[in-house]
């Protein structure tokens, strides 16, 4: 079972021809350090992919990659500075195999100006922390009408029971 502690890991990069690879084993091994592997994948080839358009399309190779883990989300976000970048233009096929392959994504704008691509996978079902629910409470069996309009003196010189009181209330 995956462990609920919250995991972070901030990696900046000049990229370039040779980085998606190089980048991709750095994220590969940070996911199975937080054994996470299954995701490295999906992960790596989606990071790659906008690493490779930001070296195509950018004037400024910098870039930012996040991840997070929260225990049942793993979020990984991809910033680069330059300005001019459009990703509704230029990284157009990127983020249609980010959406086809990932749970969630999204892009937004810093308020610097450089543009960030997000996108999350989710862990498996027999792999996340567990949730546990809780179910309907069985001793409410009849709801009452609010507002109530008996007063706390006219409940108490009631009998005790059960009948008087939801009688009262009425």
């Amino acid at each position: 079972m995956k462990s609920a502690v919250p995991c972070y890991y901030h990696l900046d990069v000049e990229v370039g021809p040779e980085r998606p690879e190089q980048v991709g084993r750095i994220l590969a091994a940070h996911l199975r350090h937080w054994d996470l592997e299954n995701l490295a994948e999906p992960v790596c080839r989606g990071t790659g992919m906008l690493l490779r358009a930001i070296d195509e399309h950018a004037t400024d190779k910098h870039a930012s990659i996040e991840m997070w883990w929260n225990g049942q989300h793993l979020i990984t976000a991809v910033g680069g500075r330059d300005r001019a970048l459009r990703p509704d233009q230029e990284l157009r096929g990127c983020l249609e195999h980010i959406a086809a392959s990932s749970h969630g994504w999204g892009c937004c704008t810093t308020a610097t100006g450089s543009r960030v691509v997000w996108f999350s996978q989710r862990a498996r079902a027999d792999e996340r922390v567990p949730l546990v629910p809780t179910g309907p409470d069985p001793r409410v069996s009849e709801g009452l009408d609010l507002p109530r309009t008996v007063t706390v003196a006219q409940l108490a010189g009631l009998a005790r029971t059960p009948a008087g009181l939801l009688a009262a209330a009425r």
